[in-house]
């Protein structure tokens, strides 16, 4: 089956809060209004979409927004310039699929136009271990540790390319 990507809108937010949701505890637990208002602090939302429907997204932002992180703010405390992935993450039924994957190259290529490092986070504790290889397949290296009350993550650039 053919995944096509594109940008995303606000009448997608039920279909990525449905995935967010099965993503849990991989990605980070929002309500259909965060997931709204994260969608409106993007550069680039990107879904992918399989048979008409979405199969998977990304979301990713510039520096300097409000969003309220901490995560993305120690980014912001460390790099001029980079686009963060807020979070991506994919329906249990496409995984394995290569979603992730087209969704990734998306996002490298426009950042490698603009000449910018790519930053994210993957959870060390609980351990995220798929998505550190996912992560390390697509060139990201760890710059960082950030802990939290209840978590760990490892802070992860891909440099970048111009």
């Amino acid at each position: 089956m053919e995944t096509i990507i594109r940008t995303l809108g606000v009448e997608n937010t039920e279909a990525m809060w449905r995935i967010n949701e099965q993503g849990l505890p991989g990605v980070g637990e929002v309500s259909k209004e965060q997931i709204a208002d994260l969608l409106s602090l993007c550069d680039k939302p990107l879904g992918a979409f399989r048979g008409g429907d979405l199969a998977g997204f990304v979301l990713c932002l510039l520096p300097g927004t409000r969003y309220a992180s901490l995560n993305y703010a120690w980014f912001n405390e460390r790099y001029r310039s980079f686009l963060y992935v807020d979070r991506i993450a994919v329906a249990t039924h496409a995984r394995d699929a290569g979603v992730g994957s087209a969704l990734y190259e998306r996002v490298k290529d426009y950042a490698d136009g603009h000449a910018w490092p790519v930053a994210a986070e993957v959870s060390l504790e609980p351990p995220n271990a798929g998505s550190l290889r996912f992560h390390g397949r697509h060139g990201f290296g760890q710059v960082g540790v950030l802990s939290h009350p209840k978590q760990r993550v490892s802070m992860m650039l891909r440099a970048a390319v111009s």
